[in-house]
């Protein structure tokens, strides 16, 4: 078994990049892949025992509790991303320290079950939403702080579905990798 390289480990499965034009099948993708999500990641991490889940994904990087409790965290300011851009004219979001999160107690000790269950409900109300959406919703936009980039809720949505599936294949490969 070849030896993952660092970039690897950090992406997994690539950086996302949004397609020039986002078809209605990729918006149809990759809410399946939201809604999908939180069921996934539970049978992934059920049966990790405490000691597992204090284990970096790779060298200096986040524990899996730390990771589930970082994608918690970051699709919940998703949803209220996406309701802060459909109830006011591309506005200026609130960046996170996500790096400081992960440093705080709930991060690096709480039971993981809080998470999933909050992951459970932030995805199935946003799940519920996204299937509502017309076509001139998902064109509705925020202003993201760094970079002051003007983001889609289209793109938003991929962004989101690609963020899901690259810390699970971190949580994945791991497991892979230590045979658990």
């Amino acid at each position: 078994m070849q030896t993952p390289t660092l970039e690897s480990l950090r992406f997994p499965i690539g950086k996302f990049e949004p397609p020039a034009t986002i078809t209605d099948k990729e918006i149809t993708q990759w809410i399946a892949e939201l809604e999908a999500l939180p069921t996934k990641l539970e049978a992934l991490v059920a049966s990790l025992t405490n000691a597992q889940l204090e284990t970096p994904y790779r060298p200096e990087g986040w524990t899996v509790r730390q990771l589930i409790h970082h994608i918690s965290d970051s699709h919940h300011h998703s949803y209220v991303r996406f309701k802060w851009a459909l109830t006011e004219n591309t506005p200026l979001i609130k960046a996170y320290e996500e790096k400081e999160w992960s440093k705080l107690k709930d991060a690096n000790d709480a039971p993981i079950e809080l998470s999933l269950a909050h992951l459970k409900a932030v995805h199935a109300k946003l799940v519920y939403m996204l299937k509502g959406f017309s076509t001139q919703d998902f064109e509705k936009t925020y202003l993201h702080p760094e970079g002051n980039v003007v983001v889609s809720l289209k793109e938003n949505l991929g962004k989101y579905a690609h963020h899901g599936n690259h810390h699970y294949a971190h949580i994945k490969n791991l497991v892979e990798r230590e045979g658990w």
